[in-house]
């Protein structure tokens, strides 16, 4: 077992405190990584990084880039003290919720700060940012240059998807990209400083967070979105046609109960990239332990073996199921990278081939209490049968609240949580983060919202929904030095 027995708290940076009407890298961070030191907690987790758009429903899981981190993060007044923007240009509009996320509302201000930074920056920096912003783009150039030109492209075209764009430049003719890159120049230059500014600001949260002992806990998608730049940059890693269109898409079989679902992101040409020793997937851990020190992988099946359906096919029971890359591809990386630090979700799915892979590599899989069967005697979702090789949460990123979780029990499974927790329920919240922190389970993760007692309307997502999702926020007071204490309290008692 690679994990030391510790906890940690889940809250996406979207969610922080901040003057801006979003989360961002600068003094809410700050602040919530004090309130874990002060509650002894060694792990932060949260969603992935990458930028995200309108029409995906600001989802950090259909990101235009596997690489890139979210514009909408960086903190404008950092930009102040570096001379780029004025005290007034990042004065706060009082339309800006302290509750919930906006995304249409932030993007309109922050892009134009972040323009306005840029241009300043061109004309005014001293030289030693000249210098790193230089380095920045000279280390990062394996895909930030494709990441900037397709940024830049997606302007170039109404923000059409790239699968639209002319045939030329969608397909990357040599001579069509050395035009796009001429004729766009200073806007591919504009996303450079707009990722190196993130970058400079993530590095200096991560310093901060690890001099208090507080590890970051990232998320990493198993597939990426179609309209992206890792997509339209690496079409030889995906199962595309001959005209770069997907010839085949993911998505689950239908089950018992549910048609199934098809997700519609491009599968991955595993032959292909073996016969490369996984050179992309490679690239992209590197870049991702630049940022975190564990990683989340999301559907952690998909390694084993994923749900392949025709393009053309809108019914996912028109799918098969193909082989994923099973362990040569974890033996491969970690030859490669070193040990592995991954949880994975295997929510669902725990058939004997999966448990096999998880297992050979040592990484822990997910128990959540929202699944359990209170009435069913040692059910596995039951905080007292978690494994030691197990990650225990009260909830999740997908889930309901544990308070709006409980208030929709039926009364016979509340009955029987109450018997088996030991409780009447009037601190649910409290209940069951005791119940995960005192489990055999090698980590053990709350939510924000939980340690609040917050009820349904602060859920973060609901799955299988577009609208409303990712826009819960934490206030500066919920981080409230009474929760931390407690929270420190049940951390030491359980010797996490």
């Amino acid at each position: 077992m690679q994990f030391e027995r510790q906890s940690g708290v889940f809250l996406h940076l979207t969610s922080l405190p901040g003057p801006h009407g979003i989360g961002d890298l600068g003094s809410g961070a700050r602040a919530f990584v004090d309130f874990l030191d002060r509650a002894d907690q060694s792990l932060w987790q949260f969603c992935p990084l990458g930028p995200t758009a309108s029409i995906h429903g600001n989802s950090p899981y259909q990101s235009s880039s596997a690489f890139a981190g979210n514009p909408l993060l960086i903190d404008l007044r950092d930009l102040v003290d570096r001379g780029y923007l004025t005290a007034d240009e990042v004065e706060p509009p009082g339309d800006f919720s302290q509750q919930q996320v906006n995304y249409d509302r932030v993007t309109e201000f922050t892009e134009r700060r972040l323009r306005t930074a840029y241009e300043n920056f061109d004309e005014s920096a001293a030289e030693a940012d000249r210098n790193a912003f230089a380095e920045f783009c000279e280390r990062e150039a394996g895909w930030v240059d494709d990441y900037a030109l397709f940024t830049a492209l997606k302007t170039e075209f109404d923000d059409a998807g790239w699968m639209d764009w002319p045939d030329d430049i969608r397909t990357r003719e040599p001579a069509a990209m050395e035009r796009y890159q001429e004729e766009l120049a200073d806007d591919i230059r504009y996303h450079k400083f707009v990722q190196w500014c993130f970058d400079s600001q993530w590095e200096a949260l991560a310093e901060y967070a690890a001099e208090r002992d507080i590890g970051l806990v990232g998320d990493l998608p198993i597939y990426v979105g179609l309209d992206s730049a890792d997509v339209w940059a690496y079409p030889e890693v995906f199962r595309l046609d001959d005209d770069h269109y997907p010839a085949e898409v993911a998505g689950v079989p239908p089950n018992p109960g549910d048609d199934g679902q098809r997700w519609g992101n491009p599968v991955y040409d595993w032959e292909t990239l073996r016969a490369n020793d996984y050179g992309w997937w490679v690239d992209r851990f590197e870049r991702l332990f630049d940022l975190v020190d564990i990683a989340r992988i999301d559907h952690f099946k998909g390694f084993d073996e994923f749900w392949s359906i025709p393009a053309e096919a809108d019914d996912p029971a028109a799918g098969q199921w193909r082989d994923g890359p099973g362990a040569h591809f974890f033996e491969t990386v970690r030859d490669r990278l070193g040990e592995l630090p991954f949880f994975v979700e295997d929510l669902g799915f725990l058939d004997e081939s999966i448990v096999a892979l998880r297992d050979q590599f040592g990484f822990p899989g997910m128990r959540v209490p929202q699944y359990a069967d209170w009435c069913e005697e040692g059910h596995m979702y039951q905080p007292m049968h978690y494994p030691e090789s197990a990650v225990g949460y009260t909830s999740t990123h997908d889930t309901d609240t544990i308070v709006g979780y409980y208030r929709g029990l039926s009364d016979r499974q509340r009955d029987c949580l109450h018997y088996n927790l030991g409780t009447d329920g009037d601190e649910i919240n409290w209940d069951l983060i005791e119940a995960v922190w005192n489990s055999n389970a090698v980590v053990a993760m709350t939510t924000m919202q939980d340690l609040l007692g917050l009820g349904s309307d602060a859920r973060f997502n609901v799955p299988g929904t577009a609208t409303g999702n990712w826009q819960w926020r934490v206030t500066d007071a919920a981080l409230d030095a009474d929760v931390a204490e407690r929270l420190r309290r049940v951390t030491d008692r359980t010797i996490r």
